[in-house]
């Protein structure tokens, strides 16, 4: 079942193209948009699982080492100084084919060079289908924290083909529906519902499941990054559970310990814990939150990361380095209950710390 999703942004707009098998018609969609030379970005282990697949698109791929550590000002350097020895002009096509750090990567640098190159996401994982590739945020990461350095660049096409999830370890696959479960949590009540009852067959390769918790993820970014492109006001919604997420993420040192998927299921997880303990949210609607990770087998508490204990006051400057940061105050999606997510700037840090302790 092949959706196309559009993302209303003027003379910014794009298509994602959702479903099984949408990656074959990718060299028609790809030739509609560039007169100058196409660049494949990928990774090592992405370029091993789906070699014939990029090939058709580049015989010749740049091929980077995996991991988080890619996102950095190091690796940005390197893949610019590749994409130039490539002759890649604004004329061309940059494909960023792989999960959330080519996208990111690749998008920066499509971002930076020439002031500007047209680039196209391939998203390979389940969370860069549903969130990373889409909405044109790119970044690096810093000793400071995660996604500091970065600028907007809007992809040209967004292929999203699910059977190229299959490849994936349960693990990752696991993380990455932590940020279709945010999707839910902050504004779609029924959606949330409907994961309740299938995200399972999702999860265990269900074609139509899958291809639904894509699309309905991919709508409502969509819907929302149409609105806000430059996330002034709502479009910080989508952060919902990434502001504690981050800072574990960071206090762990962007480890294999703590994928960035685990920290936001964590991250949601204390985000509806704060808002019980400020008189917000419903207790029961974060028991339900957390017995929905519980039951796919995703953490739901700083406990649940093994062998690393946290110090509550490292966790918190961590946090005040949030990009949702203004004038010295951390930025917090809170809830009022499942699907009504909003953003204060009012929250008193010793409630914070209470949470994290």
């Amino acid at each position: 079942m092949k959706s196309i999703v559009p993302v209303a942004l003027g003379a910014h707009s794009y298509d994602i193209h959702v479903g099984a098998g949408v990656l074959a018609e990718a060299p028609t969609l790809l030739a509609t948009l560039s007169r100058g030379p196409l660049r494949v970005v990928t990774d090592a282990h992405v370029a091993k699982l789906h070699s014939d697949a990029i090939a058709a698109l580049d015989a010749a791929p740049i091929v980077l080492e995996p991991g988080e550590g890619a996102k950095s000002f190091a690796g940005l350097e390197n893949l610019i100084r590749a994409l130039l020895r490539r002759d890649i002009g604004r004329d061309g096509l940059i494909v960023a084919f792989g999960g959330g750090v080519i996208g990111d990567l690749t998008g920066l640098a499509a971002g930076m060079l020439k002031r500007g190159v047209a680039f196209v996401q391939v998203p390979t994982t389940l969370l860069a289908q549903v969130d990373s590739s889409i909405g044109g945020k790119t970044a690096i990461n810093v000793p400071e924290g995660k996604n500091l350095v970065g600028l907007f660049h809007q992809p040209q096409l967004v292929i999203a083909d699910t059977t190229l999830l299959t490849t994936l370890p349960q693990r990752e696959l696991l993380a990455g529906y932590a940020e279709v479960v945010k999707y839910g949590a902050l504004g779609d009540l029924e959606f949330f519902a409907w994961l309740e009852a299938h995200g399972a067959e999702a999860l265990a390769g269900d074609d139509a499941a899958l291809s639904h918790a894509v699309a309905q993820s991919c709508r409502m970014k969509a819907a929302i990054v149409s609105r806000d492109p430059l996330e002034t006001g709502e479009r910080a919604l989508l952060n919902l559970g990434h502001t504690f997420g981050h800072a574990l993420e960071a206090a762990v040192g962007f480890s294999g310990r703590l994928l960035h998927g685990e920290g936001v299921a964590i991250g949601m997880a204390l985000a509806f814990a704060l808002s019980v303990r400020l008189g917000l949210c419903p207790r029961a609607d974060e028991e339900r939150l957390v017995a929905h990770l519980k039951a796919v087998g995703l953490p739901s508490a700083i406990g649940d990361i093994a062998g690393w204990r946290p110090d509550a006051m490292t966790l918190l400057a961590h946090m005040r380095h949030d990009k949702k940061a203004r004038a010295g105050r951390i930025a917090f999606v809170l809830v009022r209950g499942l699907g009504q997510a909003f953003v204060a700037n009012d929250v008193e840090e010793d409630k914070v710390l209470e949470v994290l302790a």
